[in-house]
């Protein structure tokens, strides 16, 4: 189990940026695949993005933020990163961050620890 911490979240008007950062308390934080989701209210939660342990190599993005959203990953710092540009009212929703051994994306991949989310909203 991974102890995951969200920040960044807040308030922001439509085309507006965020960064969202997640920390983790792993000692062996680069072993692990990163990622991140959202929930809107009344609808069920969503895969955003995901990166590869490691070098993070490899990512994966949701069609709907691809091209918007970035996500990035510093080992020395045992912290993830979601920099979200262009923001639109679509993007609102409680965000949470997750840690696996194995690599995933889309709603097929559940992993193994959770934060507690932060809280991105969008005004139009």
């Amino acid at each position: 189990q991974v102890q995951l911490v969200e920040s960044g979240g807040g308030l922001v008007q439509a085309g507006g940026s965020l960064r969202l950062s997640c920390a983790a308390s792993a000692r062996t934080f680069r072993g692990y695949a990163m990622g991140w989701f959202r929930q809107a209210p009344g609808k069920e939660r969503e895969f955003v993005a995901a990166i590869s342990s490691w070098s993070g190599s490899t990512t994966s993005y949701a069609d709907s933020v691809k091209g918007r959203f970035t996500i990035s990953r510093d080992n020395a710092k045992n912290t993830v990163y979601l920099q979200m540009n262009s923001l639109e009212a679509e993007d609102t929703a409680v965000y949470y961050c997750a840690a696996d051994k194995a690599f995933g994306y889309g709603s097929t991949w559940v992993p193994g620890s959770w934060g507690q989310g932060t809280q991105v909203t969008i005004s139009s």
